[in-house]
């Protein structure tokens, strides 16, 4: 299966829900009498009101010189989604340090697993750090993805000091030349003062190691949370330096156009999406696939 092909089908319900409509108005040659219901369609998409303003003001404008409105909004759908992405090549830094934050329930585990089986297929030796000592099962599920993926793990057992967890993964990469270093925070919620603080210090504490880490902060939302993933994300760039989002279960009832809210509202990239349950349905974000997934044709 294709990877287009592969994301159309993860992005099928999205799809179904909205943008085959968005689809449908937009299949003629003319926008008359039909940018109000584009509007009304792209606002149940979740998209924001800013971003849809911005997205049909732009569609008036430039439909005026084309046969072709449903290319039209394509290409500025394209364009809401590229911000410049700061991408770092994992090689550059030994070790490169990942921190992974989100709320609970989000699939930041999940994500934490994929993306240790992303980097074991590029032959890089990959530890992973059980930070996440709030919640009881986090240790297992961390230890299940090692085995998994083969990356190598370190724990402290729950209610370790997450920090001190944090600096231990670090310094056995240090000393056995390990590629990468992902650490699984605590799941906390955005409004636990004392879990971003811990969050903090964690930062803090790896960078006396490695003085730039981490390397990267993944924030991971649920894209079924639709707008309340903006206020969620708002908390953590208040407490760290997030370097990039991880939008999850875009194959559920996401509406998709969450995406295009982030981007525009956060100013930060989604740099992968979870489109599945397999350990290869976490994907590098291509705006020009996305888009073209979500008003594909069946």
């Amino acid at each position: 299966m294709s990877l287009f092909t592969r994301m159309k089908e993860g992005l099928r319900r999205s799809r179904d829900s909205v943008f085959k409509r968005v689809r449908d108005v937009l299949s003629g040659d003319s926008l008359s009498n039909t940018i109000e219901e584009v509007e009304e369609l792209l606002i149940l998409s979740d998209m924001g009101v800013e971003t849809v303003e911005s997205v049909t003001s732009a569609l008036k404008e430039r439909a005026k010189r084309s046969e072709r409105p449903l290319g039209v909004l394509k290409a500025i759908l394209v364009e809401e989604l590229s911000i410049s992405a700061a991408w770092k090549d994992a090689s550059s830094d030994m070790p490169y340090v990942i921190s992974v934050v989100g709320v609970n329930g989000t699939g930041k585990t999940t994500t934490i697993g994929k993306l240790a089986r992303m980097y074991r297929a590029q032959d890089k030796s990959v530890v992973l750090a059980s930070a996440d000592t709030f919640r009881a099962a986090a240790v297992e599920q961390l230890r299940h993805w090692c085995d998994l993926t083969g990356a190598d793990f370190i724990s402290q057992g729950q209610g370790a000091d997450a920090a001190s967890v944090a600096y231990d993964a670090l310094n056995h990469a240090l000393s056995k030349k390990k590629d990468v270093v992902i650490i699984d925070t605590a799941g906390r919620l955005h409004t636990r003062h004392n879990l971003m603080e811990e969050l903090k210090k964690i930062h803090r504490v790896i960078s006396k190691l490695v003085s730039d880490a981490p390397h990267e902060v993944l924030l991971v939302i649920d894209a079924n949370t639709g707008q309340n993933g903006l206020a969620q994300a708002r908390k953590f760039l208040d407490a760290v330096n997030v370097t990039g989002i991880v939008l999850t279960k875009l194959d559920g009832t996401a509406k998709g156009g969450i995406v295009f809210a982030i981007m525009k509202e956060l100013n930060i990239p989604v740099k992968y999406i979870g489109i599945g349950e397999k350990l290869d349905d976490l994907r590098p974000f291509d705006p020009e696939l996305f888009v073209e997934a979500l008003l594909s044709a069946d």
